[in-house]
């Protein structure tokens, strides 16, 4: 089905600068709507219920996928990442455009149900600098940055499904290309047939 609204799915390996960039881009982009995933994992930092994740038990989670209530979900790193299906169709019928930050294995379930869903792959420059990112980060122990970086080779193997990709080697080019990204999509011919369908019509154009 064809809705009005564009999806647009970020995924990257941990570490890789996914959320500051989605983040920015926000900042940049008054149309865009973060779609907010539910999770089992912990808060991190000053995370907030609602804003980053919606967290949720595992009895939760599981109650959830029963009513088949997610598009998608996934172990990631020992948890479970889920999006809500009707929070996303909802948007898109009403014509925002919505980005998403999940894993690969999420992205690839979501092109499969949106099928003009814009998937965009983030990669490191090098594995040094992944495994420095991570580091500085602060947040994992040793053990669990050996985890990520091992999950990392996989993910980036999966490079190749998506739509585009963007080397986050310096944050601002990045952005930049990030920008580019949504802004591209939303002048493609069939965006804008969806989006503008009163000026088309209006002009005669099928």
């Amino acid at each position: 089905m064809d809705y009005p609204g564009n999806l647009f799915v970020v995924a990257a390996p941990s570490g890789t600068g996914k959320s500051s960039l989605v983040k920015a881009l926000m900042e940049l982009d008054a149309r865009l709507q973060l779609s907010v995933s539910h999770t089992t994992r912990p808060p991190r930092g000053q995370e907030k219920h609602g804003r980053e994740y919606f967290f949720i038990s595992e009895p939760e989670f599981d109650a959830m996928v029963e009513a088949q209530s997610f598009v998608e979900w996934a172990h990631v790193h020992g948890r479970r990442y889920g999006t809500s299906r009707k929070a996303i169709e909802e948007r898109i019928a009403a014509g925002e455009d919505v980005i998403l930050e999940i894993d690969f294995q999420g992205a690839v379930q979501i092109k499969s149900i949106f099928a003009n869903a814009v998937l965009i792959f983030i990669l490191p420059p090098s594995w040094e600098e992944l495994r420095s990112r991570l580091e500085r980060r602060g947040e994992d122990s040793p053990e669990v940055i050996e985890l990520r970086l091992r999950n990392a080779a996989g993910e980036m193997a999966e490079a190749r499904k998506f739509d585009f990709v963007i080397i986050n080697e310096l944050f601002e080019r990045a952005l930049f290309d990030l920008k580019a990204v949504v802004h591209s999509q939303r002048l493609k011919f069939a965006a804008q047939r969806r989006a503008r369908a009163e000026t088309f019509d209006a002009l005669d154009i099928p």
